[in-house]
Order: C-alpha cells, then sequence, then structure tokens
C-alpha cells in the first residue's frame, strides 16, 4: 500500500493546503461578521485575536503595518466585521484570517474612537473644570491656530479687527485636516507658549464631516492643549460638532466667529462704558467741589478764623479755672491728712508706757534692764531699779509679797 501511494511530510501537506487556499480567489479577500474574543497586542504590535459567533471560532492575525490604521482601540466582546485573507500557517496546521481592517459593526470606526478617547481623558482629569484657565478681558495679542487660508481665519480676523482693533493678531497656518494635521497643531500650541507670543489662543476650523474635523479629536492635540499655559478657545466646525478639542479647552465657542466674539470685547460697548465711567466721575467731582466749597465758607465764617486770639483767650480762663481746683483739691488733701496725723498721734501718745508712769505708777527692772511682771523674777538682796514718771530709784529688795495684785493692792490702801 505504501509503495502504490507517495508519502507526504506533515510540512508538505500544509504547504499544499496553503497553496491551495492562496490560489483560491475566494480566500483572497473575505468579509467576515462576528464578536472579538482573548484580543492581545504582542510587543511586537502584532494584535493577535479571534472572531467568534454562538457556533464557531476563527483566529486571527493583523499585522502591525495594517494596525496602526486603526483609528479605535478594538476591545472584547466588540461586534465588529473582519476584511482580510485566510490561510494556512505551515507550521501549526491552522488556518486563520490575516486581518487587514477592523470596522464596528452598526457603528462607525471615528465614533468609537471618539467615545474611548474621550472616557480615556475625562479619567485622567483632562476635562476637569479646576484646571480651566479664565480668559483675559482685554487680551493685547491673539494666536490663530487654523488653515492660514480657510474662511475660518478671514472670518475671526474681520470680526477682531472691527470689535477690538487695538488687538494684535498672529495667524500660527497650519494644516486642519489629514494625517499632518494632529502634529502640526499640537506643535504650534506648543510653539505659542514657548515663545509667549500670544495672551490668547484660539485654534480650530470651519464645518465639515466627522472626518474633515478629526485633527481636533486626535488625543496629541488634546494634551497640548491641556498643557498650554496660555488660554485656549476651541472652535471646530459648526453649533452641532463636538469635538475632543473642545472638552479640553479653557472655552468653546460654536464657530470660529463666535470664538473671535468671545475673545475680545466689542469696542463700541467699551466706548459706551467709558463714557458712562466719565460722566460719573465727572458728576462726583462736581459733588466732591461742592462740599468742599461749602465746608471752606463754613471755616471762613467761623470765629476761630476771623478772630483767632479768642480761642486762645478762652483757653487760658480755662487753664486759670483748672488750676484753682487743683489748687483747693491740695489744700483739701493736705488738712485730710494733718487731722489724720493728729488722730494717729494722740493714740500713740496715749499707748505710751511713758503716759502712764506720768500718773504715778512705777516701772520695775533687775540688775540686766529685764521688766519685773512677777515677784518670782526677783530675790530679797537682788538690786532693782524702779522707774518712775520723773527720775528712777536703785532699791535692794528686803522681802516679797506674794499673792495677785489686786489683792495686795487693796491691802496696802487699808
Amino acid at each position: 500500500m505504501a509503495g502504490e501511494n507517495k508519502i507526504f511530510s506533515v510540512t508538505e501537506i500544509n504547504q499544499i493546503i496553503k497553496n491551495m487556499m492562496d490560489s483560491t480567489p475566494f480566500f483572497s479577500s473575505v468579509y467576515v461578521r462576528g464578536e472579538l474574543s482573548n484580543y492581545k497586542i504582542y510587543p511586537s504590535g502584532h494584535h493577535y485575536f479571534s472572531l467568534k459567533d454562538p457556533e464557531g471560532v476563527l483566529r486571527c492575525v493583523m499585522f502591525r503595518s495594517s494596525a496602526a490604521k486603526l483609528r479605535f482601540r478594538p476591545e472584547n466582546g466588540m461586534k465588529v466585521i473582519l476584511h482580510g485573507r485566510i490561510t494556512v500557517f505551515p507550521r501549526d496546521g491552522q488556518y486563520q484570517l490575516y486581518c487587514a481592517s477592523i470596522a464596528p459593526e452598526g457603528i462607525g470606526e471615528l465614533a468609537i474612537a471618539f467615545e474611548q478617547l474621550k472616557v480615556k481623558l475625562y479619567q485622567e482629569g483632562l476635562f476637569d473644570e479646576a484646571h480651566k484657565k479664565p480668559l483675559p478681558r482685554c487680551p493685547e495679542k491673539i494666536a490663530l491656530i487654523t488653515s492660514g487660508s480657510g474662511a475660518a481665519v478671514h472670518d475671526m480676523i474681520r470680526i477682531l479687527r472691527k470689535r477690538y482693533p487695538v488687538c494684535k493678531v498672529f495667524v500660527l497656518p497650519v494644516r486642519v485636516q489629514g494625517g499632518e494635521a494632529p502634529p502640526e497643531i499640537a506643535g504650534a500650541i506648543r510653539y505659542a507658549n514657548r515663545w509667549k507670543i500670544a495672551d490668547l489662543i484660539i485654534t480650530g476650523r470651519g464645518g465639515g464631516s466627522m472626518e474633515d474635523l478629526w485633527a481636533f479629536n486626535d488625543e496629541r492635540v488634546a494634551r497640548a492643549i491641556y498643557a498650554s499655559e496660555i488660554p485656549v478657545i476651541s472652535a471646530v466646525g459648526h453649533e452641532p460638532d463636538v469635538t475632543i478639542a473642545d472638552f479640553v479647552a479653557d472655552a468653546r465657542a460654536s464657530t470660529p466667529s463666535n470664538a473671535a466674539e468671545l475673545a475680545v470685547p466689542d469696542q463700541m460697548d467699551l466706548r459706551s462704558r467709558i463714557q458712562a465711567d466719565q460722566a460719573r466721575l465727572q458728576h462726583g467731582m462736581v459733588q466732591q467741589l461742592r462740599l468742599r466749597r461749602e465746608r471752606l465758607q463754613k471755616l471762613s465764617a467761623s470765629r476761630v478764623l476771623r478772630q483767632p486770639m479768642t480761642l486762645i483767650q478762652d483757653q487760658r480762663m480755662r487753664l486759670d479755672y483748672i488750676h484753682q481746683r487743683l489748687t483747693a483739691a491740695a489744700r483739701s488733701s493736705i488738712a485730710a491728712h494733718q487731722q489724720q496725723f493728729a488722730a494717729l498721734s494722740a493714740a500713740l501718745d496715749a499707748l505710751s508706757p511713758l503716759k502712764v508712769l506720768s500718773r504715778g505708777y512705777a516701772v520695775a527692772k533687775d540688775s540686766e534692764g529685764n521688766l519685773l511682771k512677777h515677784a518670782e523674777n526677783t530675790a530679797p538682796g537682788a538690786q532693782i531699779t524702779v522707774v518712775l514718771g520723773h527720775g528712777a530709784l536703785n532699791c535692794t529688795v528686803n522681802h516679797i509679797l506674794k499673792g495677785e495684785a489686786d489683792a495686795l493692792w487693796q491691802n496696802k490702801k487699808r
């Protein structure tokens, strides 16, 4: 049996099947609908995933060159339509779809890319109101980052000159459509900030399709606007058009013309306001002059200015009156203190032991000068001194009488 039939190797069989599929026109360009599964992006940049439906699974690969053209981020569970070729990978002997493009089913890829980037930047805080800078009230210089030949730039320049002609306008021409537009717009924003060429930036373009406006949905442009130290007004398309730049910018204008109106005040309004302020200032000055004139008239009619010595004489009389009151108060205080001193002196004199001696009493002291309060403090034969009201006696104790002072005093009187 083996001698009658040729025996092939596994590699040969896989290669034969691959050649058959590659030579069949049907497999060279196939559109397949399904749901993404096991989506992985390798460091090489190639995308590997599966496409499935309720009854089957198809292995797929998308090489880096094709993946670089994607405008959205494929995710597991997403309903898509793939386009590519089906062939066999000889090493594994399994067929797979080599994907050239991925299109979301039921919604455009740009719409998905828009929503994905919107969610990503929102979560990072690029849309936070706290980060938005106030627009200058009267900017001296404005930078227009837009197409140098479009109708939008001419409309903005015309409105800026009409509303606020003193403002200087710098045009930084960039492409606003196509693959080169995002880096040019972001670079112009960075250039304006680096060299501080303006107080305010307006970036945008006229209306168009979502594809036409896509440069302002680019992440590079959004991050350049967020990093700008100069306030930025986004003016893309018409009123219904909304871009990522609108969410990140410090202010959003419905159209480029509306951006010019937001950027500067109207000179007619300023003139009216200045005239009103001038009228109020003039009225205030007239009022102040009238009040000052009335005050001057009152001062010129006052007695102080007409008879300046009168005030001095009045003050002299007041000084004399105060002097008299102070003198009387000082005398009264001295008299009161003198009376108090006399009373204290009399009380002190009444308590003096000398006053007691003058009434016939005497004070006895021992030889050392100590007062003798008790008879037991001395002895017969001791020398004592008796101090009288006038003079003193040196005495010798002959006998000691014991007993209470009152009893001894009564016996003595008898």
